[in-house]
């Protein structure tokens, strides 16, 4: 974690010192997560939760934004979301977190604004949209630094709001389901960061990463949002794997990508 970051949680720390205001949620090898209550919005009326993941490479890469409130609606905290992410993208690379608050703050017309009709008709799509769930299966390269990997597997699809099962044996499989726009973002996130080690013990991604089967899927047999692990040592045993989730039809059509 670079000297930059560090510093700046401790200057967030003594900026953000009410209570409730301010919280170091994880700091490790692979970055450090902190928490900012704050109120947007005209009459402070927008209450929000902000969390801010720095990555290892932090500032040089920008942060990781999500954004909740019990008083606002899910529309409106996906495009403050937004927002943030294209206000860090357009800022040079140095600590940024306090800016971004900052300019939130300010912006509260921005809360005010997404209200109404537009406001109805997008959460309209989106209420559609989720109607028909997608379900994806990834085919994994390797595996070397399995606690580290499934610890990031597990952070993604709880941020994603995914529905996932990793399956560990001679292949290593990972089942999806969800919105397909965070499916996609999963993917991505997998081919452009640092998830595992070579050979040579080196940090690498996944770029060897295969998808098997994508398909709409209206079955809630697979469970609610979260990330299991399970392992299986032979063929009948992955079979019942996916016998376990209802998924049966969908193994026969990866099959023929599961050969030596």
């Amino acid at each position: 974690m670079s000297e930059a970051a560090v510093e700046e949680v401790s200057v967030l720390s003594s900026i953000y010192c009410g209570e409730g205001e301010y919280q170091l949620v994880q700091q490790s090898e692979d970055g450090i997560v902190v928490q900012i209550n704050t109120t947007i919005g005209v009459q402070k009326r927008g209450e929000v939760s902000l969390q801010f993941c720095l990555p290892p490479f932090y500032p040089l890469s920008p942060p990781d934004i999500s954004v909740s409130s019990l008083l606002l609606s899910r529309g409106q905290c996906q495009n403050i979301r937004q927002k943030l992410l294209e206000q860090a993208a357009a800022l040079p690379q140095e600590p940024m977190v306090h800016h971004l608050v900052v300019w939130l703050q300010q912006s509260g017309e921005m809360i005010e604004d997404e209200t109404g009709e537009e406001e109805q008709m997008k959460e309209r799509k989106e209420d559609e949209s989720r109607k028909e769930e997608w379900t994806t299966v990834l085919l994994l390269d390797h595996m070397r630094s399995r606690s580290r990997y499934v610890k990031l597997l597990d952070r993604w699809t709880h941020q994603l709001q995914l529905t996932g099962r990793l399956l560990l044996g001679r292949y290593i499989l990972i089942i999806l389901k969800g919105d397909r726009p965070n499916i996609k973002e999963f993917c991505r996130l997998l081919k452009t960061v640092k998830v595992d080690v070579d050979s040579s013990g080196r940090k690498c991604k996944e770029r060897m990463m295969k998808i098997l089967c994508e398909t709409p899927s209206s079955s809630s047999e697979f469970g609610p949002p979260g990330f299991t692990v399970k392992e299986y040592q032979s063929v009948s045993e992955l079979t019942e794997a996916f016998q376990e989730i209802k998924m049966a039809e969908l193994y026969q059509q990866i099959l023929p990508w599961l050969t030596d």
